[in-house]
């Protein structure tokens, strides 16, 4: 701020000492040093209040430029949706078109007997109810044949 030299400071004593008078002088400079202080402080809260408004308009820049980021992306993301949502539909609508009318499922060389619960055709020792056939037998597809575990391990 100012700029002194030694000896400014002295003819500025000097002219205190003269002034003010030597019972009064340490009064005066400790008032001094508290109001220089009192300034240094304000001065210092005033420095860190303009720092902080101006990194609150660099946190709402930032923000704004986040939000219009993430605007542009959910305009992406939704015409890649609707993109991918006009291809299944057009790829739905050429399967339909590819298909019979009548697609219904194709029968089973041995339809079930009602009365008994059975398919016809099948091994009679494997026969099960209908409610309770597993959905293999259901579309007519033959099961995997059983492996039993305790016949091998009676013959090693």
């Amino acid at each position: 701020m100012f700029d002194f030299g030694f000896s400014e400071l002295v003819v500025i004593g000097v002219v205190m000492l003269i002034v003010v008078g030597p019972e009064r002088l340490p009064k005066v400079a400790r008032t001094a040093g508290h109001l220089l202080g009192r300034v240094q402080r304000y001065v210092s809260d005033v420095k860190s209040d303009i720092q902080r408004e101006m990194q609150l308009e660099e946190l709402k820049k930032l923000q704004e430029q986040v939000r219009h980021q993430a605007q542009e992306i959910e305009a992406s993301v939704r015409t890649g949706v609707a993109g991918v949502e006009s291809g299944i539909g057009e790829t739905v609508s050429e399967v339909r078109s590819i298909l019979p009318e009548s697609s219904a499922p194709p029968a089973t060389s041995s339809p079930a007997n009602p009365a008994t619960g059975t398919v016809a055709g099948a091994n009679p020792s494997a026969a099960a109810p209908v409610g309770s056939m597993t959905p293999q037998l259901e579309l007519g597809l033959h099961s995997a044949p059983r492996i039993e575990v305790g016949a091998d391990k009676g013959k090693a």
